[in-house]
C-alpha cells in the first residue's frame, strides 16, 4: 500500500477534492492524506460539488503538513504553485508530482458562476486523479 500526500496552500478546496478522488479511485491500494502549508477549513462549495459526484468529503478536516512529518510518503502531489514553491522540507524518499489547478475559491461572479467554476476545477482534478492512480498507484 502506498502513502500519498496531496498538498495545497490552505487545504480547503483543491487538495480536499483530490483527496476524495484519490481515495475513490485507489480504494485499499493507498492511504491518502491531504494537507496545506496553512489551514483554511474545508470549503463548503468543495463539499457540495463532490457530493454532486457521489463523493462525501464532509467529514474531512483541514490539516497542516507538519502534522504528517512522521508518515513515510511514497508519492507527494502539490496541486498549486504556491504549495509547490513553498513546500516545507518533507523527510523521506518519495516521488514528487506537481499540477497547478486553478483555485475555485477565488472565483467571482454570480453564485451560479462561482459554483460552475468549482465544478470545472473538480472535473479537472477528477481526471488527473483517475490517471494518477492508474499510472502511479497501479491497482
Amino acid at each position: 500500500m502506498k502513502n500519498i500526500l496531496v498538498l495545497c496552500t490552505g487545504n480547503s478546496c483543491r487538495s480536499q477534492i483530490a483527496d476524495g478522488y484519490l481515495k475513490h479511485f485507489a480504494g485499499n491500494s493507498a492511504s491518502v492524506y491531504s494537507a496545506g502549508i496553512e489551514t483554511h477549513g474545508v470549503n463548503p462549495k468543495a463539499i457540495q460539488v463532490m457530493a454532486e459526484d457521489g463523493i462525501d468529503i464532509s467529514k474531512n478536516t483541514s490539516n497542516n503538513v507538519n502534522e504528517y512529518l512522521d508518515i513515510p510518503f511514497d508519492l507527494v502531489i502539490t496541486v498549486c504553485d504556491n504549495a509547490n514553491e513553498n513546500c516545507p522540507y518533507l523527510p523521506g524518499n518519495f516521488k514528487r508530482f506537481h499540477h497547478n489547478f486553478p483555485d475555485p475559491a477565488k472565483a467571482s461572479g454570480s453564485p451560479e458562476e462561482v459554483i460552475n467554476e468549482f465544478r470545472r476545477v473538480r472535473d479537472m482534478i477528477r481526471d488527473y486523479c483517475r490517471d494518477f492512480v492508474k499510472n502511479e498507484v497501479r491497482i
